[in-house]
């Protein structure tokens, strides 16, 4: 399979490219496009035979749910059988943006969207490039991210080529993403709103417009459960070696990493290193080091991190280790996504 490449302007697509891709949809193929938060692999929601592609491109488990993404408010009235009250503050907040919603969802959705579940999740894009692209599809695009399944998710049009490439019908280029970790998503369904992963709309920004929030228990490692949305269950984000986190005090962080990183180098390993850019000061030359930015700028953070996770592929490396960062506001994403490329190997200092 050809894959075809458009080229836009994020702010004003052109027309005719995005007709273009928006056909490729409408007759069941896969195109990926980029959204705020990562680049996104879309189908006609609505067809199980196009979703099924989806899962059979990305590798995919099927019980895996997936997100249903519109271009305006009311597209999502025929998709749930009822809009709670605090679903719809949300929306009215954070709306077009980085969060996703799960409500219960109607008959016309199909069951593989939804894993086996009976709720749906929606999320109204930021991106106007995305926006337009389901516009002119005229139906509610599901997409997931645009990589192999379990690999780091793509914030660059040519990340989805190096795994998709020759698998997809068709990739919109508009640029690199700015937010860079997937979206929030929010149970809806419960007497309290419950936060299934976090993303680009922080815990406290939830809890200012919401009084209250649960977290899923599943957000501390745990996977006894069906994922009730995407990003639960399995490893994800995985770079292309094994990696090891470490987690605590920035001080004490750095001491420890120098010594496994140091033992080993002395067993003859290639080692390789994700960190802040002041750690990365302290560490040997012999190192293959990504810097995924500054302490406290958890925003430059989570828009590098996957590239940081990526840059791995290039080298041949033996083991990774990853420098953790304090969980406030946007950091809560990007541990629980350091935490899944690691596989939960976790040293904490």
């Amino acid at each position: 399979m050809q894959t075809k490449y458009f080229v836009v302007d994020k702010d004003e697509p052109d027309l005719k490219m995005m007709e273009e891709a928006a056909r490729l949809l409408k007759q069941g193929g896969l195109v990926a496009f980029p959204t705020e938060t990562v680049y996104g692999l879309g189908a006609n929601g609505l067809d199980s035979e196009a979703v099924a592609k989806i899962y059979k491109a990305k590798g995919r488990p099927s019980d895996n749910p997936l997100i249903l993404h519109i271009a305006n408010q009311e597209e999502l009235v025929p998709l749930v059988t009822s809009i709670p009250a605090n679903a719809q503050v949300l929306m009215d907040t954070y709306w077009p943006g980085p969060l996703t919603v799960v409500l219960e969802r109607s008959r016309l959705v199909p069951d593989i969207i939804s894993g086996g579940l009976d709720t749906v999740a929606v999320r109204l894009p930021g991106s106007k490039v995305a926006r337009q692209l389901i516009s002119l599809a005229g139906v509610p695009i599901a997409a997931p991210s645009a990589n192999t399944s379990g690999r780091p998710s793509p914030t660059s049009a040519q990340a989805v080529l190096s795994d998709l490439e020759g698998r997809i019908d068709g990739v919109v280029d508009g640029g690199d993403c700015y937010i860079g970790v997937e979206s929030t998503v929010v149970d809806c369904t419960t007497p309290v709103p419950t936060l299934l992963r976090p993303g680009g709309i922080t815990v406290e920004m939830l809890i200012e417009t919401l009084g209250e929030i649960e977290i899923d228990p599943t957000l501390g490692g745990s996977v006894e459960c069906a994922p009730k949305s995407p990003g639960m269950k399995y490893t994800h984000y995985a770079p292309s070696a094994p990696m090891v986190l470490f987690e605590g005090r920035y001080s004490r962080i750095e001491d420890f990493m120098l010594e496994e990183i140091q033992r080993a180098l002395e067993m003859g390993k290639t080692v390789g290193a994700i960190v802040s850019a002041e750690t990365a000061q302290r560490l040997p030359e012999n190192l293959i080091v990504a810097i995924y930015g500054q302490r406290g700028q958890t925003a430059e953070i989570a828009a590098n991190l996957y590239t940081a996770l990526r840059s791995f592929d290039d080298y041949s490396v033996d083991v990774i280790y990853a420098e953790g960062i304090d969980e406030q506001g946007l950091g809560l994403a990007v541990m629980n996504r350091l935490r899944k490329a690691s596989g939960y190997k976790i040293i904490k200092v």
